[in-house]
């Protein structure tokens, strides 16, 4: 019987995520990196359009009081599951992508005179907002969860470790090194924290957790 693939997920998986790994030979360690917490905010001074990078940060609103008020508005996301969350959850989603460049490239094109209010968390990349500033889209921002870095040292050697989010990489290289790992990553902007350290670095085509677990056992099938 071939050797078993030891990989590391900078994230806890679900059972069933687990459990496509397993079917596949591959042993996972998995172990959050990364904690996000809800914060206390005030819904005010909201403009005519809101926008969700997170699901974290959708989470946050739903346990908002005057949750409700906000489903008249419309509504731009990043990532599919957001997406999802919010729609069933009542909120009308104008239009979502994969990735924030991508939004933004939409909101400056096509509704650029409209205005925005960004629900965001505390390490939030200046992607987005950077891009409506230069556009001069009206915008403001209300920070509504924190994440907080958990590093710790992982002793097992590993063949790849699976990375989700810029401060995931940054929150595993506190006490960790990569070597000759490969690294697999769920999108661009998580890679790119990577590219000064490694080339052995797989991207998923879609941003979800699913693809790149479908990378990974595409890669030691």
């Amino acid at each position: 019987m071939a050797k078993s693939i030891q990989i590391l997920s900078t994230k806890k998986l679900s059972g069933e995520q687990k459990q496509a790994l397993t079917a596949a030979n591959i042993d996972v360690i998995d172990t959050d990196f990364i904690q996000t917490q809800n914060k206390s905010f005030e819904l005010k001074d909201l403009n005519e359009n809101l926008i969700f990078t997170s699901q974290n940060a959708v989470h946050s609103i739903l346990s908002h009081p005057k949750a409700e008020e906000l489903k008249s508005k419309n509504v731009f996301c990043v990532g599919l599951k957001t997406k999802i969350l919010l729609s069933e959850s009542g909120f009308n989603v104008v239009a979502y992508t994969g990735y924030a460049s991508d939004l933004a490239e939409i909101i400056t094109l096509i509704y650029r005179s409209e205005s925005f209010t960004f629900f965001s968390g505390n390490l939030r990349r200046d992607t987005l907002p950077q891009a409506l500033k230069e556009a001069e889209v009206k915008f403001n921002e209300i920070q509504v969860y924190d994440t907080s870095l958990t590093p710790q040292k992982i002793k097992t050697a590993v063949d790849a470790i699976l990375f989700f989010s810029p401060s995931g990489v940054e929150s595993y290289l506190k006490d960790n090194t990569i070597k000759k790992e490969t690294c697999f990553c769920i999108g661009e902007t998580t890679a790119d924290a990577l590219h000064k350290i490694t080339k052995n670095i797989i991207i998923a085509d879609q941003p979800t957790v699913e693809d790149v677990i479908e990378d990974v056992i595409e890669e030691y099938k």
